[in-house]
């Protein structure tokens, strides 16, 4: 072998050696990407935003534009709570969006990669998609159109290859579903036309108790202690192990429908409406200035007046577990969960109002850590503020109109 040659491929062996033995490298990562794999000295969080014509992924420290991705159809957002991927929810089912930030633990350090976003090839098909609950170590997807409730451990989505555990309602409805660590489900029921309440199945799916004292139930949180709650249009249900409490509204129609938990926090915020469907016009919608803050120890609810009107967008939860609402005053208003105190009001954005049909861009509210990101469809603008001391912190033009948001960690 000529003298040259040998030298390079020695070197070539040194090398491959030498990359093959270091920790985190390239050629030992996971996400599939065919794009290149740089590290990061600490995490890089990542803002995810759909409009019409695809989803757009953003740096959540700057706000630039990281990666542009059409895609057909409504699209809607749930965080896998993974810190890197995030569901678009389409027309035939779930599509996976890998942001391209995540990190790799090993023992006592953690390295931080990023590479470009992508949607995965997960299929996770389904008619009428709805609903999406990371809890417990658990994902569960719900289809509408089906009443069929898929569950999977989050960490299928790294390796690309996701396996389901199926369950069928015996009717198909607007429902949400929730795995727990023992193997058992909380699952809604009812039918195209109405829904009553909800049921606990264990690990062989029997059912173990169920209420039908929850009409129009819907939405889901989850509270410290491993408690779940459920809306209602007359109250909200605390489910516990395998008992269901029923907390009434104070008023005869109080409906409580959209709801954000946090991990150590045993309350619960919700919105609050008190005008019932069919006493709204076709051109009209109730456009609340009260909401809800649900205790599931003490199994109490309170309600608490906002000096602004808000959306089913506008709740969210702070990293302490603060109630944070974004009003159509333009306002971040943060309130003591367990007293109800306003502790906070930090101006963002300009008036706004909340549009007839659910579905047009309008405000949304996504916080991640000490950030709160705010969307505004009508200057076209996205922000983002540090929670603690209202101050912005980025802020840029976006030129499509936003219509949900989702945060991952990396």
């Amino acid at each position: 072998m000529h003298k040259s040659i040998a030298v390079r491929m020695s070197a070539l062996l040194i090398t491959s050696a030498a990359l093959l033995a270091a920790c985190g490298s390239p050629s030992d990562d996971e996400s599939g990407a065919s794009a290149p794999v740089r590290e990061k000295g600490r995490p890089t969080p990542r803002l995810v935003v759909s409009y019409d014509g695809g989803v757009r992924v953003l740096d959540g420290k700057t706000l630039e534009t990281v990666a542009d991705l059409p895609h057909e159809g409504f699209l809607r957002l749930n965080s896998a709570q993974d810190s890197r991927h995030v569901f678009v929810t389409a027309d035939d089912g779930f599509d996976v969006l890998d942001t391209g930030t995540w990190r790799e633990t090993h023992g006592d350090h953690s390295h931080y990669k990023v590479t470009e976003p992508s949607f995965t090839d997960i299929d996770l098909a389904g008619d009428e998609p709805g609903h999406v609950v990371p809890h417990d170590g658990r994902i569960s997807l719900f289809f509408d159109g089906s009443g069929e409730a898929k569950t999977f451990d989050p960490a299928d989505l790294a390796e690309g290859e996701v396996t389901t555990s199926d369950y069928r309602s015996p009717q198909a409805h607007h429902g949400v579903a929730v795995s727990r660590a023992d193997g058992s489900l909380v699952v809604t029921h009812g039918d195209e036309d109405t829904r009553s309440g909800v049921r606990i199945l264990d690990a062989d799916r029997r059912v173990v108790a169920s209420t039908d004292d929850c009409p129009g139930v819907h939405g889901e949180a989850a509270a410290s202690g491993g408690a779940l709650t459920f809306g209602c249009e007359n109250g909200i249900l605390v489910v516990k192990g395998e008992e269901i409490t029923k907390i009434p509204s104070p008023d005869a129609y109080g409906r409580i429908g959209n709801q954000q938990g946090a991990p150590d926090s045993p309350i619960v915020l919700g919105d609050y409406k008190t005008r019932p469907a069919e006493d709204l016009g076709d051109d009209e919608i109730e456009r609340p200035t009260r909401f809800s803050l649900t205790d599931t120890e003490t199994e109490s609810l309170r309600v608490v007046d906002l000096p602004a009107a808000y959306s089913f967008r506008s709740l969210a939860r702070g990293q302490d577990g603060e109630a944070v609402i974004l009003g159509t005053d333009g306002a971040l208003y943060v309130f003591d969960p367990v007293t109800g105190r306003q502790m906070a009001r930090h101006q963002v954005i300009g008036e706004w109002v909340e549009p007839v049909e659910w579905q047009d861009p309008m405000p949304s509210l996504t916080i991640l850590g000490g950030t709160a990101y705010i969307s505004d469809p009508g200057s076209k603008t996205m922000t983002a503020v540090d929670l603690a001391t209202g101050e912005q912190t980025a802020r840029t033009a976006i030129d499509v109109g936003v219509v949900e948001t989702a945060a991952v960690t990396g």
